[in-house]
């Protein structure tokens, strides 16, 4: 059937911030949906609360909403939207994870469709309900014959218990409607169930849990399927995992097309995973359905299914290069399959034609535990992996090495990591972030196949490949490269290995590797991802390498000979560089394509829109090392590159490309070496006349503790060259420096120590510029920091305009911002941080660091602005000037807009929630406001903060609010408490806050410390008497330790906590227009702009 007329708006819910289980390919399915549906003449209307993606550029949808996701904010968007669609006004809810289905019941539930006459499409209410319900969909699955695990519903602890003793222990609990198993997990005794059982009550909407008999061990597929309204299905791609059951699919490492299967077990999950589909109503569009088998039996049982797009829908896009959520929008709009053409095969194939692939796909999790030291590392249903790495070869062997070396976690291949039985025999049975390491050192220690089996439950079939892996391995420490003929070098480059895994092995130095195999003519041939397994030819370079035949293989590449640009994307996202570096990539692919080059782009993560195959005109889908970047340039011969724009992965490439004489656009590698050298840094800040903070460098800790002593403390410390405030500390004394030292870096001369002195209650900034070869620069924005210095830039909150700083002091932040720019001769974006003192009524500015490259603040002053900061970049780099291009005056928003870092804390109880120099954020939001108090508060609900309300419905009080905190916020914190009584809250506070209140003549009362004895503070929170703490401590590590059982208390139970005073204040600010909220769109915002 042809498209439906009836309906003439869509609006497309997102899926908000980037955190552990909902990351940036809701913004890769998003954009699709939007093109897709404006394609077909509708008019799209976006809601999405996360400035960093591309689907909220003010050109993806018609009218763009940067708000809060919640159904009271949807529900005044409709009322804004729907007068205006003289025709039918429809919602499509599938693209936006788990956030936008769980809007679309609260919608439903709340009666709001039925109020507006706004239709769901692409998934009815009952749909999402019967798959999202535990009981409904267990059910479901009854009635169609197919198996589930044993199981019940809970909806308090007695009823947790009952279920229990029917299903025995191990037992695995997985709450309702939630996210990437939050709140769930695995319990073995009585103890960890209790624990496990509260967290999951309180993480599920609905306070259900189901509890089931676990199935550790067996071995878990899924089936991405597609299905339109005439009931036509299609299997985009399986996916088989190669962890076993007992860890979440998300942490697992996983391979398509699924290798172990027969062809008749295959058939049978093909049909079941249809037989699901049609009993839950999923009437268009793509879902997955995960299935789980006993490898002892042959049991199969469904565990569970996705009724919209989801993260591995975008792993099977990129993987068989389907647009799986283009094509789930315009089945939403009443197309069938067969009325739709295969955009990669040119229209030769409809869409109803089934994807066949000729290559193996491993994807491989990306975790982040070096940031959350206390964070229990063992992996289990409760997802904790915060980025993805995936890559293509001819065999499993080939594309398994290619994903290891593309995790930049330091390692080439199947790194050695310990030979201690006993560790290996933890590391085996209890699964960890490394464990696939630790599969390969059991087999170098000469553990047998069956011993390695019997611990990790991996398939065999895997582990014959990885001993495989090991045993070449150990023969190759035996030998020399030049005792290995071209064959034999031809052979291993087959299976994956890098040349630096091989000049690790042999012995010998990469560049001897690689010197060998250009003389051997040994060099992979590039084939081409069709959908088709090559059947019908393509238009679309999507691309990825092989060593195939004797050097005679057959290369798909078929490169032109146009004026090229290559962007190297930022692979696996991870803490610190996420989505706004990957925002960035793309940015750079279009302005470079709307200029008339060729644009190529590198990169190696499934989730994003940079590997989308239409962002750019050729996608080599690989990993960001030496070796494969240069091999690709080698067959391209790009007129420029661009490596400012993917964060640090490629500019740890820039000097090694340099070298080999790759042509590098924008700042010189040679200059961005100068801002990250500290004492090249130093040298031109003097010559500018600029202040730093007093600093010093040390190799050694003599060293460290010496100058240390002259500086004086409190000081940051950091390691240097590092991304995202790794292993960042602030030190008060010489023992913590001691500490530090010892445990948390390894000093050489190639990587010294950085000692800054620490600005006590400094105010920090962060602006953002462009400098064209003129020598002209472009103030992007000047961002005031919420939070003090001393709390990582993208853990702080920021507004822009400045809240507080005078316009004298911003107007010498933008002169000090140019200077630099100058000094260091920037091409491009360049972003400065820096810090603001008041001495004697007066503002001294520090220069904390320049970052001569694209920054995580630039999507957000992009949507800020109105200003596409990284287009207008990338074009000054490829050589235009800023006047060319028509950018005048600055811009002055008439509007506030505050950016808020979102955590990941729930995932990681026990964890201390306290800010500091180490980036903990996965991800941000924005929120727009005629003042700073109504954008801070939209920023706050938009990261999903509960704020409390002054008084109920009823008008009684709606709990208190407790304040501890330090000495020097005393007389702030009195002001805070002021207006906190004058909205009718009421307070309580620690003897010294009590005592600094009281005195002032505001009503509190005093409770008692965790020291001091009970009832105390922490039971407060426990027994839900709390409904808003304000905590703020001196940075010194034992004062730390002491209220640390005040913040994850406040956590657990679900009670907002403010950790800075600065933060705190512009909560109660905000709170104030709690009940007066408005909704803008992009559009809207940027018509007011007048420079």
């Amino acid at each position: 059937m042809p498209k439906r007329t009836d309906i003439q708006t869509v609006l497309i819910i997102g899926a908000g911030p980037i955190i552990i289980g909902q990351a940036c390919e809701f913004d890769y399915s998003g954009v699709q949906a939007c093109k897709a549906l404006r394609e077909e003449g509708y008019k799209v209307v976006l809601i999405n609360s996360n400035p960093a993606t591309i689907m909220t550029d003010p050109a993806t949808a018609d009218v763009t909403y940067i708000e809060p996701i919640t159904w009271q904010t949807v529900e005044k968007i409709i009322a804004k939207e729907r007068p205006l669609t003289a025709g039918g006004f429809a919602i499509l809810p599938t693209m936006g994870g788990q956030t936008a289905l769980n809007c679309a019941l609260d919608l439903w539930h709340n009666g709001v469709l039925e109020k507006y006459n706004v239709e769901l499409i692409g998934a009815t209410p009952e749909a999402i309900d019967k798959a999202e319900d535990r009981l409904k969909f267990k059910d479901a699955m009854t009635k169609i014959g197919l198996g589930s695990a044993r199981s019940g519903i809970a909806h308090s602890m007695e009823e947790a218990w009952g279920v229990q003793k029917t299903v025995g222990f191990p037992v695995v609990i997985r709450p309702s409607f939630t996210l990437g198993g939050t709140g769930g997990g695995i319990a073995y005794n009585p103890e960890e169930f209790e624990t496990i059982c509260k967290r999951g009550l309180e993480a599920s909407p609905t306070n259900e849990l189901l509890i089931e008999e676990s199935l550790l061990g067996w071995k878990e597929y899924e089936m991405e399927v597609v299905r339109d309204k005439a009931d036509n299905c299609i299997i985009i791609c399986s996916i088989e995992n190669l962890d076993p059951m007992g860890v979440h699919t998300g942490d697992s490492i996983t391979v398509a097309p699924a290798q172990t299967l027969t062809d008749k077990e295959y058939q049978i999950l093909r049909n079941a995973s249809l037989a699901v589909l049609r009993e839950i109503g999923v009437d268009t569009g793509g879902s997955n359905v995960q299935f789980s088998i006993n490898p002892a039996d042959g049991r199969m049982v469904v565990i569970e299914m996705n009724p919209r797009v989801s993260r591995s829908s975008a792993l099977a896009s990129k993987a068989t290069g389907f647009p799986i959520a283009k094509v789930a929008a315009k089945l939403a709009v009443g197309y069938t399959l067969d009325e739709l053409r295969n955009e990669i095969t040119g229209g030769a194939t409809p869409a109803s034609f089934e994807p066949s692939i000729d290559y193996v796909v491993t994807k491989i999790p990306r975790f982040a535990f070096e940031k959350f030291p206390t964070a229990d590392s063992r992996l289990t249903t409760q997802m904790k992996s915060v980025g993805e790495v995936m890559a293509m070869g001819r065999t499993f062997q080939e594309s398994f090495q290619k994903a290891l070396r593309g995790l930049e976690v330091g390692v080439d291949g199947m790194n050695e990591k310990t030979q201690d039985r006993e560790t290996l025999e933890r590391e085996l049975g209890e699964p960890g972030p490394e464990r696939i390491w630790y599969v390969g050192d059991a087999f170098a220690a000469g553990w047998t196949l069956a011993e390695v089996h019997q611990f990790t439950k991996i398939d065999p079939w895997f582990l014959v490949q990885i001993e495989e892996i090991v045993k070449i391995e150990l023969q190759l420490e035996q030998t020399s490269l030049d005792a290995i003929d071209a064959d034999t070098l031809r052979g291993l480059k087959k299976k994956g290995f890098s040349d630096r895994r091989l000049a690790k092995l042999l012995k010998t130095t990469d560049a001897a590797v690689r010197a060998r195999r250009i003389a051997q003519n040994i060099r992979p041939v590039y084939k081409r991802v069709d959908t088709c397994a090559a059947e019908f030819s393509t238009d679309t370079a999507y691309l990825y390498s092989t060593y195939e035949g004797n050097g005679d293989g057959e290369c798909e590449a078929e490169p032109t000979n146009n004026k090229k640009i290559m962007v190297l994307g930022g692979g696996p996202n991870r803490i610190g560089q996420g989505i706004e570096f990957d925002y960035c990539c793309v940015h750079a692919a279009l302005a470079m394509r709307e200029d008339g080059y060729e644009t190529i782009m590198v990169n190696c993560n499934p989730e994003t829109v940079s590997t989308d195959y239409d962002t750019s005109d050729r996608l080599y889908f690989e990993p960001l090392t030496l070796e494969d970047v240069l091999e690709i340039v080698d067959k391209e011969k790009p007129t420029g590159v661009i490596v400012q724009y993917g964060g640090q992965t490629p500019l740890k490439l820039a000097l090694g490309l340099e070298a080999a004489g790759v042509p590098i656009i924008g700042t010189s590698p040679d200059m961005i070496d100068a801002a990250e050298d500290r004492e090249r840094f130093q040298k031109l800040l003097h010559e500018l006349k600029l202040r730093q903070p007093p600093n010093a460098t040390a190799r050694a800790e003599p060293e460290a503790l010496e100058k240390a002593a002259a500086l004086g403390y409190p000081l940051v410390v950091r390691p240097s060259y590092v991304l995202g405030g790794r292993a960042m500390e602030i030190v008060h004394e010489q023992r913590d420096l001691e500490r530090y030292m010892r445990e948390a870096v390894k000093v050489s001369n190639d990587s010294p120590v950085l000692l800054d002195r620490f600005l006590n209650d400094a105010i920090e900034c962060d602006v953002d510029a462009i400098r064209d070869h003129t020598g002209r620069v472009f103030i992007g924005g000047v961002m005031e920091h919420i939070e003090q210095a001393g709390v990582h830039s993208g853990d702080s909150a920021c507004s822009l305009p400045p809240y507080y700083l005078k316009q004298a002091t911003i107007d010498e932040l933008k002169r000090q911002t140019a200077a630099m720019a100058q000094g260091l001769n920037v091409i491009g974006l360049m972003n400065v941080q820096f810090a603001i003192q008041e001495v004697d009524g007066q503002d001294v500015i520090y220069v904390l660091e320049v970052n001569p490259r694209a920054s995580r603040t630039v999507p957000f002053v992009s949507k800020a602005t109105g200003i596409q900061l990284a287009k207008v970049a990338a074009r000054c780099m490829a050589g235009q000037s800023l006047d060319a291009q028509g950018i005048g005056a600055e811009v002055n928003p008439p509007y506030f807009s505050v950016k808020e870092a979102v955590f990941p804390f729930v995932k990681f109880p026990g964890v201390d929630t306290i800010l500091g120099p180490e980036m903990k954020s996965t991800g941000e939001v924005m929120g727009v406001g005629r003042t700073f108090g109504e954008a801070f508060v939209k920023s706050q609900l938009g990261a999903g903060t509960n704020l409390p309300r002054p008084k109920k419905a009823d008008g009684s009080p709606s709990g208190k609010v407790f304040l501890t905190v330090k000495n020097g916020d005393k007389p702030r914190a009195v002001e805070i408490a002021r207006a906190l009584v004058a909205m009718g809250f009421e307070l309580v506070a620690t003897r010294g806050t009590a005592a600094a209140i009281a005195a002032a003549g505001v009503p509190v009362v005093t409770v008692n410390k965790v020291t001091e004895g009970r009832p105390h503070i922490v039971d407060m929170i426990k027994n839900g008497d709390i409904s808003l703490v304000i905590n703020t401590v001196e940075e010194r590590r034992n004062a730390i330790a002491d209220s640390r059982a005040i913040r994850t208390s406040s956590l657990l139970a679900r009670v907002t906590t403010f950790t800075t005073i600065f933060g705190a204040e512009a909560a109660v600010e905000g709170m104030k227009y709690l009940d007066s909220l408005g909704v803008i769109s992009v559009q809207e915002m940027h018509a007011q702009l007048t420079a």
